[in-house]
């Protein structure tokens, strides 16, 4: 079955003095999120510091959403990486865990050629029989993914969907226009979701949503209802909040944000540091004028 709707991609709380995974505020979290109303879950993708986990955290925390899910609501795992023998030892990880489907960012940093991409993807898909969702991501992994690769792996029966982190909402349009009926297209930048979702696109994979589940679950619903009225009205409240969690790099700004609501420590591993001191009164104002906290 297709996951729609809003979709967290879940921060993982650490504990400040060892920066160690708080498993009890990681268990509350996704409590909190399924009585928000939160349609889907993204459990260690780029807002969950996957670069700082090791494998075994990175497995761990995976299990642990699942099994705090109770699949009550459908887990993505987030289980890309620039190797594709890692990025399948992982995904298999994810599998084996319970995971509905997996998030695979495409290989940073090595910047294949739009074959490699293709052969890269269809070598996980091939060695591991689970729902996979494309994510692209230049801005973070200086490597783009065009349309005609997207095209050619949407082909591949267990390849269901993209999360498209540009914010091209001409992009979206087309890869809503040409891509299968049964390949979902997500949004991965909060700033530009509702317009997506309403060219078509079956959801956002959100930041925002860690701070404001409801009201994310309510403009998406809005959204993929077709309701264009309520949803812009949901979106534009939810403006500056968007804006605020972008002050400095993800996840920076959201866990400074979630903290705010004394859901877990404002913690990061290095060489992610906290928020700014000259930012946090642009997050709490945002906070208190979307009546979060």
């Amino acid at each position: 079955m297709m996951i729609t709707g809003s979709i967290v991609a879940l921060v993982t709380p650490m504990h400040t003095e060892s920066l160690e995974v708080d498993w009890e505020a990681l268990s509350g979290l996704v409590e909190w999120h399924i009585a928000q109303g939160t349609d889907s879950i993204v459990a260690v993708g780029t807002t969950g510091e996957s670069a700082t986990l090791s494998v075994s955290e990175h497995s761990a925390v995976i299990r642990a959403v699942v099994k705090q899910a109770a699949g009550r609501i459908p887990v993505i795992a987030g289980t890309g990486a620039n190797s594709t023998r890692e990025a399948i030892v992982l995904t298999k990880a994810a599998k084996e865990a319970g995971a509905d489907a997996c998030l695979l960012v495409t290989p940073y940093y090595n910047k294949p050629t739009q074959e490699g991409l293709y052969l890269h993807h269809r070598a996980i898909a091939e060695a591991v029989a689970i729902d996979q969702i494309l994510y692209n991501v230049p801005g973070r992994t200086a490597c783009d993914m065009n349309l005609e690769t997207v095209l050619k792996l949407s082909a591949i029966d267990n390849i269901v969907g993209i999360k498209d982190a540009t914010g091209d909402l001409g992009r979206a349009e087309q890869l809503i226009a040409r891509c299968p009926i049964d390949f979902a297209v997500y949004s991965g930048d909060d700033h530009t979701a509702c317009g997506l979702m309403l060219l078509g696109g079956k959801g956002d994979i959100s930041v925002t949503a860690n701070v404001a589940p409801k009201l994310m679950s309510e403009m998406c619903a809005a959204a993929l209802q077709g309701d264009t009225a309520s949803a812009q009205a949901l979106d534009r409240k939810l403006l500056a909040v968007h804006d605020a969690m972008f002050v400095e790099a993800n996840p920076i700004p959201v866990k400074f944000a979630v903290s705010q609501l004394g859901l877990m420590d404002n913690s990061l591993r290095l060489p992610m540091t906290t928020l700014s001191e000259h930012y946090r009164e642009q997050v709490i104002t945002a906070l208190k004028d979307t009546a979060l906290i």
